[in-house]
């Protein structure tokens, strides 16, 4: 019974700080106006998974949090201009073959979909490297790439995570109000430290010598 009541309260307790996690991913985006607060708290809120992860479940949250987004508020905005470029691009793209008259563009659907596909691929890695390695923003880009083209079992592990949470979200709206955002960071930056640690070892992995 002990046994049982320690689980409970274990998993009350994770409940209560992936909320508040959530909730302080919100409020801080706020607090930057939305325009330039939303990229620093997210890389916060990845920030605080990646503490999680490392072992650090007992930081005082709000503090870190606070910490954390004054420390790369303006990186992180430079970072979320990269990213919102491209949505920008895409969107256009979009808007462009759907006003136009001219059926024969609709074959570049194909290819706009397939990059869409990779920037989300490319996505799930981008926030994670930026909270792990402390570099400049070009080389956080680079990274997260190559992240993404060595590690597709990876990638793999991350989409089947994410699809049926998107499925009960969509579900119970309530859910991903209070769970959505913080649970999509701790899924991507649990899949891509795994993926960051394996790459690492292969990079450092003595050559085998020639017979």
């Amino acid at each position: 019974m002990n046994n049982t009541s320690s689980y409970i309260y274990l998993g009350l307790e994770w409940i209560t700080r992936f909320a508040y996690l959530n909730l302080l991913w919100v409020l801080f985006s706020l607090l930057g106006g939305v325009l330039f607060g939303f990229y620093p708290a997210t890389t916060s809120m990845f920030a605080i998974c990646r503490e999680w992860l490392k072992g650090n479940t007992d930081l005082p949250l709000f503090t870190s949090f606070w910490e954390f987004y004054k420390k790369d508020f303006l990186k992180s905005n430079l970072l979320g201009l990269f990213i919102t470029v491209i949505l920008l691009l895409i969107a256009l793209d979009i808007f462009y073959i759907q006003a136009s008259p001219n059926e024969l563009l609709d074959w570049t659907y194909i290819p706009l979909f397939a990059f869409m596909l990779i920037f989300t691929f490319f996505l799930f890695y981008l926030f994670p490297s930026f909270v792990h390695y402390d570099i400049k923003v070009p080389s956080v880009i680079k990274n997260a790439f190559l992240l993404m083209l060595v590690n597709p079992p990876a990638t793999a592990v991350i989409v089947f995570c994410l699809v049926p949470l998107f499925f009960i979200m969509r579900l119970f709206p309530a859910l991903a109000i209070i769970f959505g955002g913080s649970l999509y960071a701790f899924l991507t930056t649990w899949m891509a430290m795994h993926a960051i640690e394996k790459t690492h070892k292969k990079a450092s992995r003595p050559e085998e010598s020639l017979p």
